[in-house]
C-alpha cells in the first residue's frame, strides 16, 4: 500500500469514528484530521468536502455488501443447501462487528436524509443477486416463486428481522451459532412456502 493510500485509509477510519460519535452534522473535518494524525490539507487533498468523505464511507459499506454476495448459483446443489449458502452471504455480514458498527453509523444519517438513503440504496446490488437466484431456481423447478423479487425480499427479511434490525440500535452483534439457527429456520420456513414439493402437496390437497 502506498503512503497516499495508507493516509486515505487512516482518514476514512478516523471519519467513521467521528461520524459515529458526533453524527454527520456535528462531525468536524478538523477533528477528523486530528484523529487520522494527518494535516487538514491532506484530508482535503483526498476528500474535497465532508459530504464527499461521507459518501466514500457509504461506498465502503456498499462494497462490503456487494463483495459478500458474490455467490455463484450451483445448479447441482440441493435447493436447501443452496439457500443456506445464500443465507450465509447475508449472515456473515450480520455477525461482523465492524460491518454492524459501520451500518449503524450510515443508517443513523440516511434516516434523516432521504437523498443519502437513495444514494446508498443505488450502490447496493444484493436484492438483484437474491432475485436472480429465486428466478433461476424457479425456472429449474426447484422453487415456485411467481414473483422472484418478492420472494427474494421475503427471504432477506426472514434473516434480517432476527439478526439485523433488533441489533442495529442496541450495539449487539448476532453470534455465529445464533446466525446458524436463524438461517436454518429461515430456509425451512421459506421452503414451506416456495419449495416445489410443498406447492405440489398444497395443490393435491385442494
Amino acid at each position: 500500500m502506498s503512503v497516499s493510500d495508507q493516509k486515505k485509509k487512516q482518514i476514512v477510519e478516523a471519519a467513521i469514528a467521528e461520524f459515529q460519535e458526533k453524527g454527520y452534522a456535528g462531525a468536524s473535518m478538523d477533528r477528523i484530521s486530528e484523529r487520522a494524525q494527518v494535516s487538514k490539507r491532506t484530508v482535503y487533498n483526498h476528500f474535497e468536502s465532508k459530504d464527499v468523505l461521507f459518501k466514500e464511507i457509504n461506498q465502503c459499506l456498499a462494497d462490503q455488501i456487494n463483495s459478500a454476495l458474490e455467490v455463484a448459483y450451483d445448479p447441482a446443489a440441493p435447493i436447501r443447501d443452496a439457500l443456506v449458502r445464500l443465507g450465509w452471504a447475508e449472515g456473515e455480514l450480520m455477525i461482523n462487528p465492524c460491518f454492524m458498527s459501520l451500518a449503524r453509523m450510515v443508517m443513523s444519517e440516511t434516516i434523516r436524509d432521504p437523498a443519502l438513503a437513495a444514494d446508498m440504496d443505488s450502490r447496493m446490488t444484493k436484492i438483484s443477486v437474491f432475485t436472480e437466484f429465486m428466478d433461476r431456481a424457479t425456472r429449474e423447478g426447484k422453487l415456485t416463486a411467481d414473483d422472484p423479487s418478492l420472494a427474494a425480499t421475503q427471504f432477506l427479511g426472514l434473516i434480517k428481522a432476527r439478526s439485523f434490525y433488533p441489533n442495529i440500535h442496541s450495539g449487539r452483534v448476532t453470534t455465529r451459532p445464533e446466525m446458524e439457527r436463524i438461517i436454518e429456520e429461515s430456509v425451512d420456513m421459506f421452503l414451506a412456502r416456495y419449495g416445489a414439493r410443498a406447492t405440489a402437496q398444497t395443490m393435491a390437497a385442494q
